[in-house]
């Protein structure tokens, strides 16, 4: 039995069923009516998170043992020291139980007990670049947290569009790794270290931590230096633009990416829903969309809505649309079902 957390326009969704077998079961839904942007649960602590943002009272982290109970407390100390916090992006477990969580205005939060309370990162916070910082579409977004296996502490960062950031001690210091990254956006004579670049996700091979794969505003990038300079391996792609990404933790060559046709449309191309997947570090990429909507289909699939369970010959892919679609892979993407439909639109889908 597979459990999907769905964060949607209109509050979160639990989904139970079978990998690869359609109709998924609604077992549970919180915060009806209210936009959750994240949810996942903590496999550590084992309790179930959710981040929404109020318009009257802000960005909220919310957590419960139980996502049916409906007891849920608001975690504390999600303050900064001037101006607004408007967004939490993403939560994200490290190997030594602390949790990180990212936010707008290129935030990074951090908790040692197990998400009840958390603490503002002053060295990201206050890094001298931080005047020149400018925020992509959605904001100034700190979407992407990528800790290491067998180093914790050691992080890698994706900020829109503040490029990625590196640290190897836990968040104390901090520098940039942006060595071949070009935005297509930019002006011809915009500076070689610009910092004005747009990623849009980014993850780290298991089993090859120097290796991370990022999904950018416009290219499919690979790193092979832990994130300190980067190779473009979008060529074999319908369009390299798009916006999540997942990796196979088996095998530190794969990568899988939902391409949309553009910035200006950012729809599926040509109306054909498919996800591509790599497995020779980005060489070649081969479409895999047996059961996906192949006419008339003009999804969108945005950045946390792309997740996996289990790896190599057991690897389950699923993904939620912005049209309130759920499908689901239980064979590395060979084939798929759909899980669920007519959910509000879908804002981030984490296998439980």
């Amino acid at each position: 039995m597979t459990e999907l957390l769905v964060g949607t326009k209109k509050g979160l969704f639990v989904l139970e069923g079978d990998s690869g077998q359609p109709a998924f079961a609604v077992t549970a839904r919180a915060f009806a009516g209210e936009p959750v942007e994240y949810a996942m649960r903590d496999p550590h602590s084992g309790r179930t998170f959710a981040t929404m943002t109020s318009p009257w009272y802000g960005p909220k982290i919310f957590y419960t043992e139980d996502p049916a109970a409906g007891d849920w407390e608001q975690a504390q100390g999600l303050e900064l020291p001037e101006g607004a916090l408007e967004r939490i992006w993403i939560i994200v477990p490290d190997e030594d139980g602390t949790l990180y969580a990212g936010g707008d205005p290129g935030v990074l939060f951090a908790s040692h007990d197990g998400g009840a309370t958390w603490e503002l990162n002053r060295a990201l916070w206050e890094h001298p670049t931080r005047p020149d910082w400018q925020p992509g579409g959605g904001g100034l977004c700190l979407h992407s947290i990528a800790p290491t296996v067998g180093a914790p502490g050691r992080l890698a960062l994706g900020i829109s569009a503040v490029g990625v950031w590196l640290t190897e001690d836990g968040g104390a210091t901090w520098r940039h790794g942006n060595q071949g990254l070009r935005g297509r956006y930019l002006p011809d004579e915009a500076p070689e270290d610009t910092l004005t670049l747009c990623v849009h996700d980014l993850q780290r091979a298991a089993r090859e931590p120097d290796r991370l794969f990022m999904q950018f505003h416009g290219g499919v990038y690979r790193s092979d230096d832990a994130g300190e300079s980067w190779t473009d391996i979008g060529a074999g792609l319908p369009s390299d633009f798009g916006f999540p990404l997942v990796l196979d933790p088996a095998d530190p060559d794969s990568a899988y990416v939902i391409p949309l046709k553009a910035d200006s449309d950012r729809v599926t191309p040509d109306g054909r829903v498919a996800v591509y997947e790599t497995r020779d570090a980005g060489a070649t990429w081969t479409a895999r969309g047996e059961g996906l909507p192949a006419e008339h289909a003009y999804l969108t699939i945005l950045r946390e809505a792309f997740d996996r369970r289990g790896e190599g010959d057991g690897l389950e892919l699923y993904f939620g649309a912005t049209s309130g679609d759920v499908f689901g892979s239980g064979d590395a993407g060979g084939s798929w079902a759909c899980a669920a439909t007519r959910l509000p639109p879908v804002y981030s889908l984490r296998v439980a």
